[in-house]
């Protein structure tokens, strides 16, 4: 590995696409350049293209929405602890509370607009894409499924879905899957096996790349295919091991390519599918109920500034050879090297070479969520690294729309959330411990508690009113009742959870920080349940700080309102084991909690994660011998 740094990710995939495969079955080379990108230098102007007042009064809107309960927060604490002067301390307090509170703002005023746009206004331009595509397609886009170390039956179970799919759409012949791995050989062997015992079940290519050298991780793996066959295709679909999409959706979003050449890309907003244990349940149930009206907001303001997020989008090749050859960043890891949350940063750099970068809604394309804790905390670790890479590019990079800026800072910042609330915390109890204030003296008072609930909790009864007034939504979430008791359970979770989160990204912030960089193994993407005893070693260090707070707490003499935090961080281990259990989430089944829609392809007989090989061969069969409907809708 020595001998690739100071090298570019874009160099190394050249050099890597020069030796031998590991194993291979691909078309013909059709070579395309993928320069590296010079960030001091600012590109050549793109087309000429008007501001859009429209989508800057969107966003100017967004934002004073955000400053306002975040204003009148700041007058009633400036109010409760500013009459006599304000000291070092209380200016300390103040400096974390208001920019915590416009965090919470923006997200609430995000669900409001989206909200508003799906029932009052019909869901004017955040519509999810229609069921149907009636224009021929005249270009080839190629199927990108990136393989890492994983269970490569699941991965050939969802490819012969979305594959099935295709042949039931208009323009299905134009598209062709390339899995392209890098696993370690040992599970190279497996997968070569599979493919080559399966392949001529397609009724399309589907070719196999296995590279000799994982160098660049994702990102290296995507420019070793686009500088090797990218001049063959005109767009390509990314995904990743566990995404699904249906063939309606991608013919559209093809489509949408040839209609509107001046779009560099289109990223879908996936959904979770899948889950087993009751973890994942319980995120799909949020991710389906609550992500739509969050998602219409964001869409809304982002416009022609949207983000890719790497997976479950469509790009115009061309687009993104030209613009988003990645460099290497100068230094060691965690902050140098390869750019590990490339996604954000590709969708800056097509924009600032004049590509509209669009996001969508999508009923049909879907995501798997990690089964536990403990795996939703070690991808989290590897996004904190990715979007902290992120700050200094964000001054550096000439040429950036400010908006795209302004989503890094807002991707970096994120992770710097968790410890501004820990030090809050740390500042009231350790200030009425000192005799500085009487805890009670700087706590939000009942009004501007109340006003932190509906910032809170206001998005989840966006989302509720919204699928109740839906009949097909609401059917799909078992009904009102069902819902609402699914909402209860997720609110209560979601409680004992966040100290739990909070404290993980801090440790894991400042360890990154420390220089200590993150793994890009395989991901974790099935479960059954974890030992207790390995849970509480895991979440020791919570555990102790939910001691040390406690203690603060009774020497400051309020405990109460501290308790809710205490009480998470003590069942740490607890909530981590019993979530991450399958039985735990087949009862939440059977009992209607957590309920959620069937996805589109369930009535196919494919479960995620249980997928088989005589499943596989009675997927293939019975789609090579039943006649193809004349569309998915």
């Amino acid at each position: 590995m020595k001998a690739t740094e100071g090298r570019t990710a874009a160099e190394i995939a050249v050099d890597n696409s020069a030796l031998p495969p590991a194993f291979e079955n691909v078309p013909a080379p059709a070579p395309i350049a993928m320069p590296v990108q010079d960030f001091s230098a600012r590109p050549a102007p793109g087309p000429s293209r008007p501001v859009n007042i429209d989508l800057w009064a969107r966003r100017m809107l967004v934002v004073l929405l955000a400053l306002l309960p975040a204003s009148m927060a700041a007058h009633e604490m400036r109010r409760s602890i500013g009459l006599d002067g304000i000291s070092l301390w209380e200016g300390v307090y103040l400096a974390l509370f208001i920019p915590l509170f416009a965090w919470i703002a923006f997200g609430f005023a995000t669900s409001l607009i989206g909200f508003l746009l799906l029932t009052i206004g019909k869901g004017r331009g955040v519509r999810p894409y229609s069921p149907r595509v009636t224009t021929p397609l005249a270009g080839l886009t190629a199927i990108l499924l990136p393989v890492c170390n994983e269970d490569f039956l699941g991965v050939l179970g969802r490819l012969s879905i979305m594959e099935r799919s295709l042949t039931r759409v208009m323009g299905g012949e134009r598209f062709e899957f390339f899995i392209l791995s890098d696993s370690n050989p040992e599970n190279g062997a497996v997968e070569r096996k599979a493919y080559e015992e399966m392949r001529a079940a397609f009724s399309r290519p589907v070719y196999y790349r296995r590279r000799a050298l994982n160098i660049g991780r994702k990102p290296g793996n995507i420019a070793e295919w686009v500088q090797r066959f990218g001049g063959g295709y005109d767009h390509m679909i990314v995904l990743d091991a566990d995404s699904v999409m249906s063939g309606q959706t991608m013919a559209r979003l093809a489509v949408d390519m040839e209609r509107h050449p001046h779009v560099g890309l289109i990223q879908t907003v996936p959904t979770v599918m899948g889950a087993t244990t009751l973890f994942a349940r319980w995120q799909q149930f949020a991710s389906r109920l609550y992500g739509p009206t969050s998602a219409a907001g964001m869409i809304w303001w982002a416009g022609s500034e949207g983000m890719f997020w790497g997976h479950n989008a469509i790009v115009r090749v061309r687009a993104f050879a030209e613009s988003c050859g990645l460099p290497e960043l100068p230094g060691r890891a965690p902050f140098g090297g390869h750019i590990m949350s490339h996604d954000m940063l590709e969708a800056a750099l097509l924009r600032r070479r004049g590509w509209d970068v669009h996001m969508v809604s999508a009923d049909d394309s879907f995501e798997e969520f990690p089964p536990a804790m403990p795996d939703l905390f070690t991808r989290d670790r590897r996004w904190c690294q990715g979007n902290i890479q992120h700050v200094p590019l964000i001054g550096k990079i000439a040429g950036l729309h400010p908006v795209n800026r302004f989503q890094l800072l807002v991707g970096a910042s994120a992770y710097c959330t968790s410890p501004l609330w820990l030090a809050l915390m740390l500042v009231v109890l350790g200030g009425a411990v000192a005799g500085m204030w009487p805890a009670a003296a700087v706590l939000p008072s009942g009004g501007l508690l109340a006003l932190t609930a509906i910032l809170l909790f206001g998005p989840k009864l966006f989302a509720m009113i919204w699928a109740v007034a839906d009949p097909a939504r609401r059917i799909g979430f078992g009904g009102a009742g069902r819902m609402a008791r699914g909402v209860i359970v997720d609110i209560a979770l979601s409680i004992l959870m966040a100290p739990v989160a909070m404290l993980t990204q801090t440790i894991n912030l400042f360890g990154i920080l420390l220089g200590r960089k993150s793994s890009w193994n395989g991901q974790t993407r099935d479960r059954d349940g974890m030992a207790i005893t390995s849970a509480i070693w895991l979440f020791k260090w919570h555990l102790m700080l939910g001691a040390g707070l406690l203690a603060l707490a009774i020497r400051a003499d309020s405990v109460g309102w501290i308790m809710p935090v205490v009480a998470g961080l003590f069942a740490a281990p607890v909530l981590a084991a019993v979530t991450a259990r399958k039985d735990m989430g087949a009862r939440a089944e059977r009992s209607g909690l957590f309920q959620v829609a069937d996805p589109w392809w369930q009535s196919q007989g494919y479960k995620p994660l249980r997928h088989r090989w005589t499943l596989a061969r009675r997927v293939f069969a019975r789609k090579k011998d039943e006649a193809a409907p004349a569309n998915d809708g």
